[in-house]
């Protein structure tokens, strides 16, 4: 059965344009308030806890969400701005029966959004989605007087995280010496991520941790790296760790301004643990994920196993394989024995751990890992064009799996969003991957 509002990732739009209206979020957390107290034991109030990031909407969204979940006989805690994460983490703390996070990731700030959390932690599966839009469908009831919801805030919800990203931290190590350049994408973790690695020993040069509603992921964080790695040159500092809007995402610079993406860092993760003696018999990665990192995970022994994009099906195939370790180029990176969801700033504590025991740079640690290049091309198809029975995109691409062999991949993907077929070529050299690229583009369009 096919969602009217749910994507891969919860629900997300443009502010002021449906669905992402206070009118429809007061409706969205009474429905949501409505599944929950059915799913709940009638002595107990079920208690939500919101959280959203910098965006100048989040104020209007979260007072509908909030009325939303009280006009349903549902408990509400407040934790203010804080990364996507943290309300996990503190979903699972303070026991409550769900999390919402108000943030549009990465999007520019016109945008905004909706997810969920479990009980646990973790996203929550189609069936109770679907159970969400019928019960949106349904218009159900308002509770009496009697059994409204109440709301309050929780004191110090950025403290209570702060202690616990530290908490993945090894007590025996420190940052000592490392002068780090952390941006925070003028976001959800502006006060915190800087804090956990000063506390844990670093000077820090915080950049884009001045927020103020309009200039989240504005030229600033894991989607603008560059603006890290001039920083990282200009305080000659030893590390940059850049962070996305809800802080979910993690890019890394060194001292030299290299740039390393998820990929690497998941490989890197991969290795370290090997280097434990800890048994890691597989990682979850997705299909954009480099062949190079591939093939160095098998020299290692480590199978590769490639998911959707989307860091909600990176997590289903690790649940399914009972696996720790999983990621995207995005650097969305899941580390399930430490955080039960992607979270930047443990993964760059768990990367920093690597580098910190064995005293060597991530360059040192990722030597002999060189990425492929992959070549991007956007085709724009008709609304009646159907490219999988295209007889010249087919036999393309029997040409150029054929000339690639080993050394190269062909993927083709239609975009979940927009009428366009996603066509990536990766080789280790990169006029190849272009030459094939543009073939399979301009056979696409035939």
């Amino acid at each position: 059965m096919s969602r009217r509002y749910f994507g891969t990732d919860g629900i997300r739009g443009t502010v002021g344009q449906s669905p992402i209206t206070p009118d429809f979020v007061l409706r969205l957390g009474h429905a949501v308030g409505h599944v929950l107290r059915c799913q709940a034991d009638a002595d107990h109030r079920p208690l939500v806890l919101i959280g959203k990031d910098t965006r100048i909407s989040g104020y209007m969204l979260e007072s509908a969400l909030e009325a939303g979940f009280n006009s349903a006989g549902v408990d509400v805690m407040l934790l203010g701005p804080v990364p996507t994460p943290a309300v996990a983490y503190l979903t699972r703390a303070q026991r409550a029966r769900l999390g919402v996070v108000i943030s549009a990731s990465h999007n520019p700030y016109p945008d905004n959004g909706i997810k969920f959390f479990s009980d646990q932690g973790i996203k929550l599966p189609d069936a109770w989605e679907l159970a969400v839009e019928a019960a949106l469908e349904d218009a159900p009831l308002w509770v009496d007087s009697a059994h409204l919801g109440g709301a309050r805030r929780l004191d110090d919800a950025a403290g209570r995280y702060i202690e616990f990203c530290k908490s993945t931290f090894p007590a025996e190590l420190s940052l000592r010496g490392l002068k780090i350049v952390v941006d925070a994408a003028h976001g959800a973790a502006y006060h915190i991520a800087p804090a956990v690695f000063h506390e844990l020993g670093a000077e820090v040069v915080p950049i884009g941790c001045s927020p103020n509603g309009r200039n989240i992921n504005d030229g600033v964080g894991a989607t603008h790296p560059q603006t890290l790695v001039a920083a990282v040159r200009a305080h000659q500092a030893d590390l940059g760790i850049a962070l996305d809007g809800d802080a979910d995402r993690l890019q890394m610079a060194d001292a030299s301004g290299r740039l390393f993406n998820g990929d690497e860092l998941l490989y890197l993760l991969a290795d370290d643990r090997l280097g434990c003696d800890e048994v890691v018999p597989g990682v979850v990665g997705t299909l954009m994920t480099n062949m190079a990192v591939e093939q160095a995970l098998a020299a290692r022994g480590v199978r590769l196993v490639r998911a959707p994009v989307g860091d909600r099906y990176v997590l289903e195939e690790l649940h399914r394989h009972h696996w720790l370790l999983g990621g995207e180029g995005s650097g969305h990176l899941i580390i399930l024995d430490k955080q039960t969801t992607g979270d930047g700033i443990v993964a760059a504590l768990q990367v920093l751990q690597a580098c910190v025991r064995q005293q060597r740079t991530l360059a040192e640690r990722l030597q002999g890992v060189t990425l492929f290049p992959q070549v991007l091309r956007n085709v724009r198809l008709r609304p009646d064009q159907d490219w999988r029975a295209n007889a010249a995109l087919a036999a393309a691409i029997r040409a150029a799996e054929a000339d690639l062999g080993a050394d190269g991949r062909v993927l083709i993907r239609p975009s979940g969003t927009e009428p366009v077929l996603r066509v990536m070529v990766e080789a280790r050299d990169e006029q190849r991957a272009r030459h094939w690229a543009d073939e399979l583009a301009a056979a696409a369009q035939v």
